[in-house]
């Protein structure tokens, strides 16, 4: 309607022009047209004012519909005593599957080969880019072989040499990636595991392997404790089935004996009679203990040479 409205007042319009300009040139009155022209222009408006606007049709509109709830829908089971076709009417709906590390069993590990065994718990590889570096292995502590002897020290870095050296290895970092004297922090796998079990750090882990075979005790230093637990209950089945440092006899103490030391007047050591150092105090200096209880009473110290108790 509005559109017919539109064209009426164009046609209306457009003649009274025509006519208002040939009377205009004649000279003759010009009122009617003029009021004629008025009601064109009226009607023009109304049919403005009523006729919707268009949307120009060269332009590209997309129209979006709201996205479907993606909430999973639990089925819901057919009314008792409905006939149909149960499954036909079902819709199952699957929930999304998160793995989790146990499912998944995977860690990161870096291969490489042990080319020295420093002692029972240090090692040195090279890595596949040819990189050479030192390893401590985490978690556990053996006895001392290098720089001073413990008892099992010597056991312990042999049992080392022999599982590891020129072996290929797996690498694993916990939380430090290296100590304050620059070495790495790692656990140590003589293959890659198949899963993280206790089963497969029984047999594939070197730093379990020495806990459980009683040459390495546990030591643990935060925030390095993957494994810790697993290391504990490996510690308490090596201690009791004595295996390894943990069947060493103590040896039993030493009775302290009634023997005479010596020392010097111008000295603080006190030594047995024999000591080197001992024959060479002159006799006016000579001090005679007669235990070393009266010696280090005396404020004396044992001699480092002939080493008294």
């Amino acid at each position: 309607m509005g559109a017919f409205i539109g064209f009426l007042s164009i046609f209306i319009i457009l003649i009274c022009a025509v006519f208002l300009l040939i009377n205009m040139k004649k000279r003759k009155g010009k009122k009617k047209l003029l009021l004629w022209l008025c009601v064109g222009l009226g009607l023009f408006v109304v049919a403005s004012a009523i006729t919707p606007a268009q949307i120009p049709s060269n332009e590209n509109y997309i129209v979006t519909k709201p996205e479907p709830d993606e909430t999973p829908v639990e089925p819901t089971e057919a009314p008792p005593g409905d006939t149909k076709d149960k499954e036909a009417e079902t819709t199952i709906v699957k929930l999304p599957v998160y793995e989790t590390l146990e499912e998944t069993s995977t860690i990161i590990t870096v291969k490489a080969t042990v080319t020295r065994v420093i002692d029972g718990d240090t090692i040195e590889v090279m890595l596949d880019d040819g990189t050479e570096e030192r390893v401590r292995l985490i978690g556990i502590d053996t006895p001392e072989s290098t720089t001073r002897h413990e008892p099992y020290g010597l056991e312990a870095s042999n049992f080392t040499k022999e599982k590891l050296h020129g072996e290929v290895v797996y690498l694993e970092t916990d939380v430090t990636n290296r100590d304050r004297f620059e070495r790495l922090l790692r656990y140590v796998w003589l293959d890659y595991p198949s899963e993280i079990s206790e089963q497969e750090i029984r047999v594939k882990m070197f730093n379990a392997v020495l806990v459980l075979t009683g040459y390495a005790q546990v030591a643990t230093y935060p925030p390095n404790i993957k494994y810790a637990d697993y290391f504990a209950r490996f510690q308490n089945e090596a201690r009791e089935s004595n295996s390894g440092l943990w069947g060493i006899i103590p040896a039993e103490p030493v009775a302290e004996t009634e023997t005479e030391f010596v020392g010097s007047a111008a000295g603080n050591k006190y030594h047995y009679p024999d000591c080197r150092w001992a024959q060479r105090i002159s006799a006016r200096n000579l001090i005679i203990f007669s235990s070393t209880a009266d010696a280090r009473n005396a404020g004396y110290e044992p001699c480092e040479t002939c080493s008294p108790p």
